[in-house]
C-alpha cells in the first residue's frame, strides 16, 4: 500500500511585512472569515490597526487547502460571497474561482499589507490586569518564534483540522498494491489514466469528485456505507441570466439572487422539520430522472436520516448522475469488509478491484485550531464553557470567533457575526471599558448544559466524532446556537448587548 500525504506546492503570497509588537485587533484565519472580518474591521473602524495570520503559505483557507479534482462550492455563491461583494460568476463555482473573487478583496481592501502567511498560532494567553492577549506564533517556513499582543482576539480559523484528515483504520489496509489519497491530500501529479478507482464515501467530496475524474479513469466505483440526499440544480439560476441579459447593474442582481437563494434554502430548512417525509419525497422524485433506468434508489439513495439531517450534497446539472447513466462510474452501497492486495472486499463478499482508492471520509473537526488558551494562568477546557450565541465563548474575555452555517452558506453567517461584533465595538467605546466576558446570569444557573450538536438537529459523521473536544451550549437564549438564518438574520441585528450576559469592564 502506498499512502499520500506530501503537500502541494503554492505560490509564493507577501509575507514578508514587518512585524507589529501591538494590534488592536488580531485576526487567525485568512480564509473567507477572516478576509471578510477583517473588511468590516477596516470599514467601520478605520483607525484601529489589525493583522492576520494564517498558519498555510496563501490566502483561502479551505479553497487554497483543498485542490483535488473538480473541488467547487457546494453552495450557491450569491450566498456564499460576501453581502458587500457582488458575485458575477455562475451560481456554482470551482475553487479557483472563489480564490479569484478573495484575491479581489484582498487587492480592493489592500489587506495584503495586514496578512502574515506561514504564521500558526500555538498559544494565547488572556491578562485581566493588563486587558490584552499574548499571542505565541511559531513561523513554519522559519522555525521563528515569535509573540504578538493584542486588545482583542478574533478567531477566523474555520473549523477543519488542516493536517490531520479523518481516515479510517481499515482492515487489511497494509496488504493493498495500490495507492491510497485522501482529498485533502490530493497529490499534483497524480494520473487516473485508465485506472479503477474507488471512492470511499457518499457526501459532497465524492459527488464534486467523481464526475471531474470518471472521464480520464477506466472506472470509478463510489462506495458507501450509507446513502446521503442530493439536490440537482442548474449551474446558473434562470433570474441570474434573465437578470444579465436586461443588463441590470451587478451589485443588484447580487442582492436580488442572493435573497432568491435565502429563501429557497430557508424553505428546504423549514420543511426538512416541519414537513420531512414532503421533502424526502421532493428530493427523491427530481433524482429518478436522471439516473440510469431502472436503478435502484431505494437502495443507493435513500438515506436512513432525515432531510438536511446531514448536508444536503449540491450536484449541479446532474454530473454525477450523467456518469452513472453514461457507465464511466457505479455505485456500490455497502461497508468495507477487508483491503485485499488488488482492492476492497465488501461485507456481501464481492471485491471491487483499484488501482486507487480515495478515501472521501470526511474530515475532523478542530476547536479554535487547537490554540492552547489561558485565562488569568487558568487553562481553558472548552468542552466545561458554553457559546454565547455562537460567536464568543463563557467566561473568555474579548475573544470572537466565526462559524458559518450547515445548511446555508457559511458567509451568511460570517457576514451577520461580523456586523454584531463591531456593533460590541461600539458599545464598549460608548461604556468606555476595554473588556467585556459572557458571563452566566444568577438565572441561568439551572441551566441544562447540551452538546455542541444536537443529533436530532444535524448528526453529520465529523461533527459527532468531534462532540467531545468542542464547547457546550444551553437550553435558552444567549447560551445557544445552530439557529437557522432566518431566525438569526432577524435576531443578531437586534440583539441585545447590554441585557446581563455580556460583562463591561
Amino acid at each position: 500500500m502506498t499512502t499520500t500525504t506530501e503537500p502541494t506546492t503554492a505560490q509564493e503570497p507577501r509575507s514578508d511585512n514587518p512585524e507589529p509588537r501591538h494590534v488592536d485587533v488580531l485576526i487567525v484565519g485568512a480564509g473567507v472569515s477572516g478576509i471578510g472580518a477583517a473588511h468590516h474591521l477596516q470599514e467601520q473602524f478605520p483607525d484601529r490597526s489589525f493583522v492576520i495570520l494564517d498558519a498555510q503559505d496563501n490566502r483561502g483557507g479551505t479553497w487554497w487547502t483543498h485542490r483535488y479534482p473538480g473541488v467547487r462550492s457546494d453552495s450557491d455563491l450569491f450566498t456564499y460571497g460576501y453581502r458587500f461583494k457582488p458575485w458575477r460568476g455562475p451560481s456554482i463555482a470551482a475553487g479557483e474561482e472563489i480564490l479569484n473573487y478573495l484575491d479581489e478583496v484582498i487587492e480592493e481592501d489592500d489587506l495584503g499589507r495586514h496578512i502574515r502567511y506561514h504564521h500558526r498560532v500555538t498559544a494565547a494567553s488572556w491578562s485581566t490586569e493588563d486587558r490584552r492577549w499574548t499571542v505565541d506564533v511559531t513561523r513554519g517556513d522559519t522555525g521563528e518564534q515569535l509573540q504578538f499582543t493584542t486588545d482583542w482576539l478574533w478567531m477566523c480559523q474555520g473549523y477543519y483540522n488542516h493536517d490531520k484528515p479523518y481516515q479510517p483504520q481499515w482492515e487489511g489496509l497494509d496488504r493493498f498494491q495500490g495507492l491510497v489519497v485522501h482529498p485533502q491530500q490530493w497529490p499534483q501529479d497524480l494520473d487516473l489514466t485508465g485506472k479503477r478507482v474507488v471512492v470511499v464515501g457518499s457526501g459532497s467530496t465524492a459527488a464534486t469528485l467523481i464526475p471531474a475524474i470518471a472521464q480520464e479513469a477506466e472506472h470509478v466505483t463510489m462506495l458507501q456505507r450509507s446513502p446521503s440526499y442530493f439536490l440537482a440544480p442548474p449551474l446558473t439560476h434562470e433570474l441570474a441570466v434573465t437578470l444579465r441579459q436586461l443588463d441590470i447593474p451587478e451589485d443588484w442582481t447580487h442582492e436580488i439572487l442572493r435573497r432568491a437563494y435565502a429563501a429557497q434554502f430557508n424553505e428546504l430548512a423549514r420543511m426538512s422539520l416541519e414537513a420531512p417525509d414532503e421533502l424526502h419525497t421532493f428530493l427523491m422524485e427530481s433524482l429518478t430522472p436522471l439516473l440510469p433506468e431502472g436503478f435502484d434508489i431505494e437502495k443507493h439513495f435513500t438515506p436512513r436520516y432525515r432531510p438536511w439531517q446531514q448536508r444536503i450534497a449540491i450536484v449541479p446539472e446532474g454530473d454525477l448522475f450523467a456518469a452513472l447513466r453514461e457507465g464511466k462510474a457505479s455505485i456500490v452501497t455497502d461497508t468495507i469488509d477487508t483491503f485485499t492486495e488488488k482492492g476492497i472486499r465488501v461485507s456481501s463478499g464481492e471485491e471491487l478491484e483499484a488501482d486507487v482508492v480515495v478515501s472521501a471520509t470526511g474530515f475532523n473537526l478542530s476547536a479554535f485550531g487547537d490554540v492552547s488558551f489561558t485565562v488569568d494562568g487558568e487553562p481553558v477546557e472548552f468542552p466545561e464553557r458554553v457559546t454565547w450565541r455562537g460567536i464568543m465563548i463563557s467566561g473568555i474575555p474579548n475573544m470572537a470567533y466565526v462559524f458559518g452555517y450547515f445548511r446555508h452558506s457559511w458567509t451568511l453567517r460570517a457576514d451577520l457575526v461580523s456586523d454584531l461584533v463591531c456593533r460590541l465595538f461600539e458599545t464598549m467605546e460608548a461604556k468606555g471599558a476595554t473588556m467585556v466576558v459572557p458571563t452566566l446570569r444568577p438565572e441561568d444557573a439551572d441551566m441544562q448544559i447540551r452538546p455542541w450538536s444536537d443529533p436530532e438537529n444535524f448528526n453529520a459523521g465529523y461533527v459527532m466524532r468531534s462532540q467531545h473536544v468542542l464547547f457546550k451550549q444551553g437550553d435558552r437564549e444567549p447560551w445557544t446556537h445552530m439557529l437557522e438564518h432566518a431566525d438569526e438574520a432577524e435576531l443578531l441585528p437586534k440583539a441585545d448587548l447590554e441585557d446581563g450576559t455580556l460583562v463591561y469592564r
